[in-house]
């Protein structure tokens, strides 16, 4: 995609940042959301961070003979972020040009909240409401799917045993149930009233997008649709909605590029962090850094 090579000029009252990311990821793609609705205000650089290599499976790990690891990361991303892992973002001082690697933001909900801080947008353009209230319900919510939402995903990938694979589904249809009873209390589509779009909106896209993998790699009982689940009406609203907004649709990455990327997730051969953690037996959000390292 274009995005991943524009380097965005400065201007003298728009902070700038080096943005260390991967195209494939969906935790990444939240930051990428964010520094793309404020791109009026913030200025960056795209990094890409992370690279992935194939090689013989020696302990068994993944099971099926073969394994896919990050072969390498940026330095710059292991010198900044203590678990080496995308969205990163390094500010960069106007005047010399030189980015401080001492205040460096990751987390992809918290580089969310971080952009909206630094755009100085007001109203309506901020993601993260001013209204004390609104702003608590949303970190609620955006922490909520990407429990609910999100984290299952790999675990509908990774996970071997069909039993486990629907019990991760599950888990899945009963969060976007939920989120589609939340969406109901304003006049929507979007999370909050008026067509604002905020973080809770930004935490789900990249999954919600995302979900079309399934039907290829799980079948047809993974299909996410409102002739199988009526409850979701909302939840199919919200997402014919953001999907078109121009500041989401740029963002989105190529269907089978990364329908390929993926596979290594659906076969389990990858050998991430996230699939590690699930591998283990836990949920994506649950990785731990040492017993999930490769």
């Amino acid at each position: 995609m274009a995005l991943y090579k524009r380097v965005f000029t400065t201007v003298a009252s728009k902070p700038k940042l080096r943005y260390l990311s991967a195209w494939f990821c969906p935790f990444a793609h939240r930051a990428t959301l964010a520094l793309e609705h404020h791109s009026d205000r913030v200025d960056y650089e795209w990094i890409e961070a992370l690279g992935w290599e194939q090689r013989e499976d020696q302990n068994d790990v993944t099971g099926t003979g073969k394994e896919w690891w990050y072969h390498w990361k940026a330095d710059e991303l292991k010198r900044v972020n203590p678990s080496a892992l995308v969205p990163t973002l390094i500010p960069v001082d106007l005047e010399s040009g030189k980015s401080d690697e001492s205040k460096a933001v990751y987390e992809s909900l918290v580089t969310i909240d971080f952009v909206d801080q630094i755009s100085s947008a007001t109203g309506e353009d901020r993601l993260v409401p001013t209204d004390p209230y609104e702003a608590a319900r949303c970190r609620v919510w955006a922490d909520k799917l990407n429990k609910e939402c999100c984290s299952p995903y790999y675990g509908v990938l990774v996970r071997k045993d069909e039993e486990e694979r629907k019990e991760h589904f599950d888990i899945l249809i009963k969060g976007l149930s939920a989120f589609s009873d939340e969406l109901l209390k304003t006049d929507g589509p979007t999370f909050l009233a008026g067509g604002q779009l905020s973080n809770v909106d930004l935490a789900l896209i990249p999954w919600a997008f995302r979900y079309y993998v399934f039907e290829h790699y799980r079948g047809e009982d993974y299909v996410i649709s409102t002739e199988k689940y009526p409850q979701l009406q909302p939840y199919q609203e919200w997402l014919d909605h953001v999907l078109n907004l121009d500041c989401v649709k740029r963002t989105l990455p190529d269907k089978g590029k990364y329908l390929e990327h993926i596979g290594k997730y659906a076969d389990s051969s990858a050998r991430s962090k996230v699939a590690n953690a699930v591998r283990r037996g836990v949920a994506a959000h649950e990785l731990d850094d040492e017993k999930d390292e490769y």
